[in-house]
């Protein structure tokens, strides 16, 4: 029994990772998928990088695969986020492993498309796989959504399989709230974490 681990952003889900998640399936006899989630006590944070909760993510997810994988809340950080840093040397970076391994048996393996991202999951003991990098990135399909809410021409419903589509438009309301609004991120170490609840 082989798991394939997917830790990312999905946010949202685009045809690249239908790709990416279709290629894991014929590898792998389970395939988890984990988006990430940033919380301070039980409210999860969302901006303008991370505008969809984890249960949009998660329907988006399921309109496309069904029940054919399984999607968790293991990969959840929660504030204050500094705690994670420096990674390795931090007690917290390994819960987390921990948390994310908690309910795999038997052998895995976790994907990335990163080389970076990989070396820290090799670090991690998470047994990475680096497949190719797609062109097509979600921050890109993204800010083609928030131009469009914006009143711009874009492609962004090219970028996206016709059910994701359909529960973004539903949650255009999110969409709006964050089109115009300032990017509260942080960058740490190549990873983006919400400025709210970084150091609270």
């Amino acid at each position: 029994m082989i798991t394939a681990l997917y830790l990312a952003h999905l946010n949202p889900v685009t045809n690249a990772h239908v790709e990416i998640i279709n290629e894991l399936k014929n590898k792998a006899d389970i395939v988890k998928i984990m988006p990430v989630i940033f919380k301070s006590d039980k409210t999860e944070i969302n901006s303008k990088s991370f505008p969809f909760n984890f249960e949009i993510r998660k329907k988006m997810l399921t309109s496309i695969f069904g029940d054919s994988i399984t999607i968790t809340e293991d990969y959840t950080f929660f504030a204050p986020f500094k705690k994670y840093m420096p990674p390795l040397l931090s007690p917290k970076s390994w819960e987390l492993r921990k948390q994310i391994l908690k309910n795999v048996q038997g052998d895995f393996f976790s994907y990335t498309g990163d080389k970076t991202e990989g070396y820290m999951l090799k670090l991690y003991r998470l047994k990475p796989k680096i497949g190719q990098r797609r062109t097509l990135s979600a921050t890109t399909v993204k800010e083609n959504i928030y131009n469009s809410a914006l009143g711009k021409a874009t492609n962004w419903k090219n970028d996206v399989p016709q059910s994701v589509q359909q529960i973004i438009e539903e949650n255009w309301e999110v969409i709006k709230k964050f089109s115009d609004s300032e990017d509260r991120t942080t960058r740490v170490l190549g990873m983006k974490f919400p400025k709210e609840g970084w150091s609270d």
